[in-house]
């Protein structure tokens, strides 16, 4: 858990940032957002046959993990690499590279430059996390 800030390089130039909790695993997991004040803006959950996101009483359902992913921050995440990235492992995602220096001190560093639009991960996780 912590907070990440997403920004992609498009013409809206959106930026996304929020407290998070990420739980499970690469194949079957949840992530859910927050907002400032603590309370759920959207909840994803997937298996390996199918995801869902849910952002309020809206229900999305899809067999496309990145799809959602997408459609809930304005840029696609490879969430099985962010699983290992959050452990230190410098796993290699195409079109992604990371800088895990502070990943000791919680804090990670991913840049996507292909393909567009260019997008910009940081997150930093909670003391308890680490």
């Amino acid at each position: 858990s912590g907070r990440m800030a997403l920004q992609v390089q498009d013409s809206q130039q959106q930026s996304f940032s929020a407290s998070f909790e990420l739980q499970g695993r690469p194949d079957r997991g949840t992530l859910l957002i927050f907002n400032p004040l603590g309370s759920i803006i959207a909840r994803l959950q997937w298996t390996p046959s199918q995801a869902t996101l849910q952002q309020g009483e809206r229900i999305t359902e899809s067999e496309s993990l990145p799809a959602l992913i997408t459609q809930m921050t304005g840029s696609d995440i490879p969430v099985a690499a962010l699983f290992d990235w959050l452990q230190g492992k410098a796993t290699t995602v195409s079109g992604w590279q990371t800088d895990l220096s502070r990943i000791a001190d919680g804090r990670l560093r991913a840049e996507r430059y292909s393909p567009p639009p260019e997008a910009s991960l940081r997150i930093v996780l909670d003391q308890e996390a680490r």
